[in-house]
Parts: C-alpha cells; structure tokens; sequence
C-alpha cells in the first residue's frame, strides 16, 4: 500500500504501481514511475500474468524534442550543459491503467551509485507540482526504497527548505568530534586538569552538545528525516545521497553553471570512458575559437552594458581556446578529496586564494580538443589554429601545481595561453 508523504503525494513501490494501473484508485490519479526502462511492458516483464493498456502522449530526449515536441534540457540557454546525451530519453508520458484514466510519467533512472540524479530533478518537480493540483501523485520504483526516495527527498527539499539529512547526521561527523576534541584539550591546557579529568569532561561536553541538539523540537528535520516519518524503509543509495547534497550546496536547484555541477558532469564523463563508452563531442563544450559559438554562449547585457566575458587565447596565435565558463575550479592543495563533496564552512571554498598558485587550468573537454574526440586515454592538447602545444590531457587524472589530484582532467598552461575577454 502506497505511504503518504504529503497531501496528494505518495511513495510506493512496483506492487503498489501494477496494482493501481490495474484496478484504477480514488486517491492517485498521476503516476512517476522511476524504473530502468520506461515501457510499460516493464510491468509484464516483471509479473507474466500482468495486460496494462497504455496510450502514449509523448517523449522527450536530453537533446531535443522527441513524439509530440518538447524544449531541449541541454539547451539551457547560458552555454551551460547537462551530463545527459542528446539521444538519452529524458522522460515519457502516456496514458495507462484501467479506462486509460492515469496520467503516467517515467523516468529511466537505475539504481546505481553511479546513476545521474540530479538531471532529472527538474522534469520530475515539475510533474509533481503540477499533478498534485489535480489529484493524488504517486512516486513509485521497484522497491520504493532509494530511486523513489530520492526524488521525493529532493522535492521536500526544494518545496520545504530542508537539508538532506538534518542536523542529528552533523552531531556524528568527524567535523564535530575534533572541534569537541579540541575546545577540551584548550580547556585541559588552560586549567592543567589532569588526563582522567580531561576525559571525563570531554565526555560530559560531547553529551551536553548532543542531547539538546538530538531532542530539541525546534531544529527541524531533514528531508530524508522527514520522508521516514512517512515510510521508515527508504534508503537511497550513497550516490543518490552524495548527489542530494550537491543539490543543496546549489541552492537547491540543479545550477549548470556551478563549479559544483561543472566537476560533477566532468566526473560522469570519466565514469562513461571507465566503462568503455564513447565519448562523442555532443557532451563536449562549444569551441570558443568559432565566433557563431562565442557569441551563443555569452549572454547578452541589457541597456547597452558590457558584455566581455574572460577568455584564454592561445599565446602563439591568439586563437580563443576556452571561455571562464569552460573553466572547472577546484579546492587548492587537498588532492584526490578535492574532488569530493564537501559541506562549506565559510566563505566559497573554491574561490579562495591559495599560498601556491596553480600553474595550469583545468576545463571541460572542448570540440576542439580532436585527440580527446579520438578515444585515447591520455594526450597532448594543441591549438587548433597553429598547433602550439597547450596543455595536457588524461581521463585518469592529473596532478595540479597546487596538489591537487583532478580526475578527468584536461589541462592548459598558464604559461602557454593569455587570459583575456571576447
């Protein structure tokens, strides 16, 4: 039986699905299904016995318009990119069930550590807000345990405000227990209480800061919190999780054009060249060295304002070879976790200036990066204009001047190009 999470939304799995498309409901009406395949024979593969009639309304692809037209999720109109392909099914809809009365929506989304998420959030909010105005929506996966979670749990966050976890996860951190660790060792310094002593206070101290923080009703829930209080079974997977948490340092929302994203598309890619994917240049970055693509990607300054953007030109030729929107930041001297998620403490980690200044730049790949386009696996980055060597790339990874370990990483050095603007 479906779980009610909210008014007209609820969370089920693959039974509860076949059993409403089958003998129809007087609460659900609309249904989101997030399944590995988006046919309704899904349903039939699972269950032999199963005939669910369906109607098809349309479909639509990453790249554009599909059955019935739609707007393109990669033409986002600032030169920002999704990490989806342009023929990756973005998302279908039909008519299903008993009388063809369902509304069903379907998403193809595995449930894979690996698996994009946060690309579908979009497509998947804005079927629920406008469903539940029409009657009762159900998220539904196989099991109604991490895919559907985690949809559910992005939504609450968006609609509500609310972390992904809530403050009790911080209370076990690694983060907190060396702060407690230290303000006890200042007091064991300051007052010269011997060691039994400094470890009895350091207990009462850890359990005076747990409990009112664990127990005080006025600290809110987190959204996956909050999702158990409806169901107390679901459990995304830990890069649902890790991905939730990407959606919350943006903002709440799926910004393309931040370096959290940015790192996070460059980490889908290396992940599709691990599996021996090919790496087409449709998920590259638009060559700034063509002028029809320069201009697409810089936005436009109302009332005649200046609409410069920074630019690298190649130093031998002054061919524009990235744009600072191609550019992926990362944390100075950290190495391989610089690559990982991390909770802000203050300020923009990656915009904070460093002792050791990087000597190179890392950028998505770009159309003009033939070599990258060919398949190998690591190369030299030339200009496209006079062969000048630029940089360096590999989908293993690169090491920056900084100590930072980049993964894949497509390097231009600082000494061979010049920053400028277009």
């Amino acid at each position: 039986m479906p779980y009610l999470v909210r008014e007209h939304l609820f969370i089920g799995n693959i039974s509860d699905a076949a059993d409403i498309l089958q003998n129809g409901s007087s609460e659900i009406t609309h249904m989101l299904s997030v399944l590995s395949s988006a046919s309704i024979s899904f349903f039939t593969e699972w269950r032999s016995s199963l005939t669910i009639p369906s109607k098809e309304i349309k479909k639509v692809y990453a790249g554009g318009s599909g059955d019935g037209g739609s707007g393109s999720v990669d033409d986002l109109g600032d030169g920002s990119r999704s990490c989806l392909s342009p023929t990756k099914l973005l998302y279908s809809l039909e008519y299903a069930g008993k009388d063809l009365k369902l509304v069903r929506m379907t998403v193809p989304i595995r449930d894979m550590e690996s698996e994009n998420l946060l690309d579908y959030l979009d497509v998947c909010f804005d079927f629920i807000d406008r469903r539940r105005k029409e009657g009762g929506v159900l998220v539904h996966c196989f099991a109604g345990v991490s895919r559907s979670a985690a949809i559910i749990t992005a939504y609450l966050m968006r609609t509500e405000q609310l972390s992904s976890e809530g403050l009790n996860k911080f209370i076990f951190s690694l983060e907190y227990y060396e702060s407690t660790q230290s303000y006890c060792l200042f007091l064991s310094d300051e007052y010269e209480i011997c060691d039994c002593h400094f470890k009895l206070t350091y207990f009462l101290f850890s359990f005076a800061l747990f409990f009112p923080l664990s127990f005080c009703p006025c600290i809110p829930a987190g959204a996956l919190e909050s999702l158990r209080q409806s169901c107390e079974s679901v459990c995304p997977n830990d890069g649902f999780l890790e991905q939730l948490k990407m959606f919350e340092e943006m903002g709440f929302k799926v910004n393309r054009g931040s370096p959290i994203y940015k790192r996070f598309r460059l980490k889908v890619l290396g992940d599709s060249y691990n599996r021996g994917e090919k790496i087409d240049s449709s998920k590259f970055g638009a060559d700034p060295g063509l002028p029809v693509e320069v201009l697409s990607g810089v936005e436009a300054i109302p009332n005649g304002g200046d609409n410069r953007t920074p630019a690298y030109r190649c130093k031998k030729c002054r061919r524009v070879v990235a744009l600072q929107e191609n550019v992926v930041d990362h944390i100075p001297g950290e190495g391989e976790t610089a690559f990982e998620w991390h909770k802000r403490k203050s300020g923009n980690r990656f915009n904070r200036s460093d002792e050791s200044e990087c000597s190179s730049i890392f950028v998505e790949p770009l159309r003009w990066m033939t070599a990258v386009e060919e398949g190998a696996l690591e190369g030299k980055l030339s200009c496209a204009h006079c062969e000048a060597r630029l940089g360096y790339f590999n989908w293993s990874g690169i090491q920056c001047s900084c100590g930072s370990w980049i993964t894949p990483a497509f390097q231009l050095h600082k000494s061979r190009v010049d920053k400028s603007t277009v």
